[in-house]
């Protein structure tokens, strides 16, 4: 991209309830598998930045958690992260489900859009799973709400369907601007953060249904072996809020928990483009998710909101 030229830049947050597909859209996005995905709602925690550039300009996007109704202090702090973010950015892409009726967190996240004066691209997800017909419903029930859209796009994200559509919607509200990162800048976000929410989205996909929500994982070490660039050495702990649920993350056998670190070794061996040597533990701490200051040792700081 040539110095001095003008090109449009910002930040763009993506929104909407748990399980919307937010991750997913943005990983299509930019291309490249950063947020973790699963179908149990709640799968991200904190704001995850990671950058698209093209000729046309550059877009930090910002993914935060699925608003929800907060039941513990994790809760309320990624309720808390979502609120801010939207006070911050430059365009805001607000992702629903392709429903016959809006729900109580979308009438919340209503509620608040018509507080600000940043620019809305309502995206209509998962239209893969309706009649064509039926988005022009969806989208008339939405422009009955007394909020005005930059643009209204029907898309799948699981399916990348109009993909590109939202990118240029995008850059049509996005403001001139500074590049913010180099050309080859995926994300800011550290590489042991990842490969800690790689670990989880596994637990996510295996685990029982309450369990995955009250885990957390720590990584005590992740290095290049001296003399093997091509071999990485990772250990981590997942921290969990029962006895009961260590037994159950364990497994007969620690089958659970190999099955948990094989997963989570091939996403991290794609991350890192060499082989991994991925050790897990099981620590358990009661109820970290109402104890700011274990909220804080595992990267959830509520000060920070």
């Amino acid at each position: 991209m040539e110095e001095n030229t003008k090109i449009k830049s910002g930040f763009v947050t993506l929104i909407g309830r748990p399980n919307v597909g937010k991750s997913t859209l943005m990983n299509h996005l930019i291309g490249q598998k950063i947020a973790i995905t699963s179908a149990k709602p709640q799968t991200t925690r904190n704001r995850i930045e990671t950058v698209y550039t093209d000729k046309r300009g550059q877009i930090v996007f910002v993914d935060t958690p699925g608003v929800h109704q907060a039941k513990n202090k994790l809760g309320q702090y990624m309720v808390d992260v979502v609120h801010k973010t939207i006070g911050e950015v430059d365009v805001i892409l607000w992702l629903v489900e392709p429903t016959s009726f809006i729900g109580q967190q979308e009438l919340e996240i209503i509620r608040r859009l018509k507080q600000t004066n940043t620019p809305v691209i309502l995206i209509i997800n998962k239209t893969d799973t309706i009649a064509k017909q039926e988005i022009t419903n969806v989208m008339k029930l939405y422009q009955a709400q007394s909020l005005h859209f930059a643009d209204i796009l029907p898309v799948s994200a699981l399916k990348s369907v109009n993909i590109d559509d939202v990118l240029s919607a995008i850059f049509q509200v996005l403001p001139e601007g500074p590049m913010y990162f180099d050309e080859e800048t995926i994300t800011q976000q550290p590489m042991r953060e990842i490969a800690a929410e790689l670990i989880r989205e596994q637990a996510l996909r295996l685990l029982q249904d309450e369990i995955p929500h009250g885990i957390a994982v720590e990584i005590n070490r992740m290095r290049e072996r001296p003399n093997q660039p091509e071999l990485w050495d990772v250990e981590a702990t997942m921290i969990c809020e029962r006895e009961s649920h260590k037994g159950i993350i364990i497994g007969k056998g620690g089958s659970m928990l190999k099955r948990i670190g094989t997963k989570a070794r091939i996403e991290i061996e794609k991350m890192t483009q060499a082989k991994v040597n991925l050790k897990l533990w099981v620590k358990v701490r009661r109820d970290w998710r109402d104890n700011p200051m274990l909220m804080k040792s595992y990267g959830y700081d509520p000060k920070d909101h």
